[in-house]
């Protein structure tokens, strides 16, 4: 079996005539994101058959797979998931996943998350891990101990540390195009960025949706609180995400009496390969400029 190209095609032909280890013996992994199945494949190369459910341009919060694709779930020598409650649309595929004995890696739990500080989601731990590229670090040798306990034979040392070096250097991009910024305020279209404001001393100061999840709604309380939070800190831009319309964002940037760009960022999920994001480090290269170019 080829090595698939997995952060550009569907799922549905990603996973088609896949099941456990091909009939060469190699084993199969199954990555819940298109984000975590990125770096994956960055790391085992061809030495697995990567499998990512979660096609590009689509929310981690409610994309579903089928029946046909949960079974396949289960049949993997591997499954790689965010989790922290990240991919509600497949969480019982998980745990049945999880019942039948399949290894399972949940990354998100293991880079030292943190809680949501604000909004309906205010004390849940917060699973956008990948908005702060030094938990990715962690991450990584997450997953190569991970393909090194369940795989026999698969070597992955090497690559991780190409793949970590990357990461060094990216962190290093998003500090100097962050430098400059004075207004280190962000608002977005949900809770996404509480890692990145983190690792590079932002303040989230709201979001149109105000919650962790895409899935919950704002009231019109909701968004005339944040229109006068955002007059007051003169914030610049709002930030919503590619794969979201920005409707909501438009309304609120209108009932806030001031002039408030909408960009949109990919914050959720890769995009396809004629995107600015086909890649990981493409996906925070891209947001980290945007970012910059809208605070200044």
């Amino acid at each position: 079996m080829k090595k698939l190209l997995l952060a550009v095609l569907p799922a549905a032909l990603i996973l088609a005539g896949c099941s456990g280890a091909d009939s060469s013996g190699t084993p199969t992994i199954v990555v819940t994101t298109n984000i975590l199945g990125d770096i994956t494949s960055n790391i085992v190369g061809d030495q697995a058959d990567v499998l990512v459910l979660m096609p590009p341009n689509s929310d981690p919060h409610s994309f579903e797979i089928s029946a046909a694709e949960a079974a396949r779930v289960e049949s993997a020598d591997l499954l790689i998931a965010n989790g922290l409650g990240l991919e509600e649309g497949v969480a019982k595929t998980i745990d049945a996943a999880r019942a039948n004995g399949t290894d399972i890696l949940e990354v998100g739990p293991g880079v030292d998350p943190i809680d949501y500080v604000s909004g309906q989601s205010s004390g849940a731990a917060d699973p956008h891990i990948w908005t702060d590229p030094e938990r990715m670090r962690t991450a990584v040798g997450l997953i190569k101990n991970a393909v090194t306990e369940s795989l026999d034979g698969v070597d992955v040392e090497a690559a991780a540390q190409d793949y970590d070096a990357q990461l060094v250097e990216l962190d290093g991009r998003m500090q100097e195009r962050f430098a400059p910024i004075v207004n280190r305020k962000l608002v977005t279209n949900h809770h996404v960025f509480g890692y990145l404001a983190d690792r590079y001393d932002f303040e989230v100061i709201g979001a149109v949706i105000p919650s962790g999840t895409t899935l919950a709604s704002p009231s019109a309380s909701d968004l005339s609180d944040l229109a006068g939070t955002v007059r007051d800190a003169g914030v610049p831009t709002i930030f919503v995400d590619s794969s979201q319309p920005d409707r909501l964002a438009q309304v609120m940037a209108s009932e806030a009496g001031v002039d408030v760009d909408v960009v949109k960022l990919f914050t959720e999920s890769l995009g396809d390969e004629n995107s600015d994001a086909p890649t990981y480090l493409d996906m925070m290269d891209f947001n980290s400029t945007a970012i910059a170019a809208g605070l200044r």
